[in-house]
């Protein structure tokens, strides 16, 4: 069952913040767009690589009212220790969410219940806490947060702009679509 336009489930955690433990909730994806980015596990081989490419494009995100949150499996201590351990990791500005319990991750079904390992899942929430996309990668395939920038813009276009919709490879400033009668079969 999809997640595509639902409120994400209650669940509470303890996270890793620019040095400091902090309490996350689902209430946290609630008023601003969010980006929730899942991984496998702290201190392997793609992980650092997609962490650190999310890093490159947080400013941009921050810049559109976007919050940034990367969850593992593993827990927040072991965050703060890849954090001090990793020259990649280190960069990190945005949260890190321990999810040790699977409770997250089974929240949002991406939970490899045989390796107790999440699965490479990205989210797009909107500021109802709602689902607006998913992408679920394969664990080999590293993913490219620079079309993070073009999805949150496409969605946050949608949101103030009832009854238009954004196309393929649509950019900020292009046309949109406006569905109609007069439409079907015209594109």
């Amino acid at each position: 069952m999809s997640l595509i336009g639902k409120e994400i489930e209650e669940f509470n955690a303890k996270a890793f913040h620019q040095g400091e433990f902090i309490d996350v909730s689902s209430e946290n994806f609630k008023g601003k767009w969010s980006v929730v980015c899942f991984y496998p596990a702290d201190f392997t081989f793609v992980c650092p690589t997609e962490l650190e490419d999310l890093q490159d494009q947080y400013k941009t995100l921050q810049d559109l009212d976007v919050e940034v949150y990367s969850v593992s499996t593993d827990t927040h201590f072991t965050h703060k220790a890849w954090h001090d351990s990793s020259d990649a990791i280190g960069k990190i500005e945005y949260i890190m969410i321990g999810d040790p319990t699977h409770k997250i991750s089974r929240i949002f079904d991406v939970l490899d219940e045989e390796e107790g390992l999440a699965n490479r899942g990205t989210f797009i929430i909107d500021p109802n806490g709602v689902v607006q996309t998913i992408e679920i990668n394969a664990d080999g395939i590293g993913r490219d947060a620079s079309t993070l920038v073009d999805k949150i813009r496409a969605a946050q276009y949608v949101r103030n702009n009832p009854g238009e919709v954004c196309p393929a490879k649509w950019k900020e400033g292009a046309d949109t679509l406006k569905p109609s009668l007069d439409l079907v079969g015209k594109i």
